[in-house]
């Protein structure tokens, strides 16, 4: 957990920091009358784990997205569950036009290209076959940091369609099929949350509606993705290039994409920047304040409204 998170929190409530026991299952059990919320970077809450702690009423997570708590089950349990929203919107999406700069141009490689002392022999980089100025986006989950996004592509000449469960009241074209939309673009940009009801959303039969001229961006969750059916469209060239931030089993990656000279690989840094990794931290610690004074928290997940309403 981040430290800031300790640190606001030290003067509010009695903090047991688990990542600092050596047995924390044994501590959980001698406590779990006594403990009524709890900060999480990422550890799995789901049903059993809340019976385990029936006392608990707030999970806060940090971190905009919660796929690991199943949020559903707490609220069976009377149990609020928070997240870090807003905070992390222009940094996820600064990493993502950087990664889509990084794929398009192939900027890694020619980075790497130079310190092989191959352009110092005379052998300048050959040409890239795409360029981004014309280029359409088609955004697969347009929220905060969808809309963020959009707003960063657009100066560059790249035009913005979007998929949800639902339309919004904007501008961009709205499809209600991902594989149409996947048709229409030649960007496919991932932003949804991860979870059972996104699992492998992103198919081979939507990487082939992209087609050989596409681009598949992912900082969102990777199970979002068919990790192999996305090997499989870069290898046979289905799709032009894919630059990832996020992986279906990280930190483990598959290791044919990092044999994939179509694929540019960041290890999940979306996020990870000292001053909004602080912001985030504040976010959790506000929510538990909160919650603890007044009982009511700052950014419930959907799946909480009634709860706090």
């Amino acid at each position: 957990m981040h430290p800031a998170v300790a640190e606001g929190l030290g003067d509010h409530c009695e903090l047991i920091r688990l990542w600092e026991e050596s047995d924390p299952d044994a501590v959980l059990a001698a406590r779990r009358d006594e403990i009524v919320a709890v900060a999480t970077g990422g550890t799995t809450i789901d049903g059993p784990f809340l019976d385990g702690l029936p006392a608990v009423r707030l999970v806060a997570s940090f971190g905009v997205g919660y796929d690991r708590i199943d949020a559903s089950a707490a609220a069976a349990r009377g149990v609020v569950v928070t997240n870090t929203p807003g905070v992390l919107d222009d940094e996820v999406a600064d990493t993502a036009l950087g990664l889509l700069l990084m794929t398009v141009r192939e900027l890694g490689r020619a980075e790497q290209y130079l310190r092989e002392g191959k352009w110092a022999d005379g052998r300048p980089y050959p040409l890239t076959p795409a360029t981004l100025h014309g280029r359409r986006m088609g955004i697969l989950g347009l929220g905060r940091i969808g809309q963020a996004i959009a707003d960063r592509v657009q100066p560059f000449g790249v035009s913005v369609a979007y998929h949800n469960r639902h339309p919004k009241g904007v501008d961009y074209p709205y499809y209600a099929s991902l594989t149409e939309m996947a048709a229409d673009v030649d960007i496919l940009m991932i932003v949804i949350p991860g979870g059972d009801s996104t699992r492998h959303l992103v198919d081979a039969s939507v990487l082939k509606a992209l087609g050989a001229d596409g681009i598949l961006i992912n900082v969102a969750r990777g199970t979002v993705v068919d990790e192999q059916a996305l090997v499989d469209a870069l290898r046979t060239n289905t799709i032009l290039y894919a630059g990832l931030d996020v992986f279906e089993h990280e930190p483990k990656v598959h290791p044919d994409l990092l044999t994939l000279p179509n694929a540019v690989l960041l290890p999940h840094v979306g996020s990870a920047t000292i001053p909004t990794r602080t912001a985030m931290a504040n976010l959790v610690v506000d929510n538990i304040r909160h919650w603890l004074s007044d009982g009511t928290p700052l950014t419930p997940v959907p799946e909480s409204t009634d709860l706090v309403n």
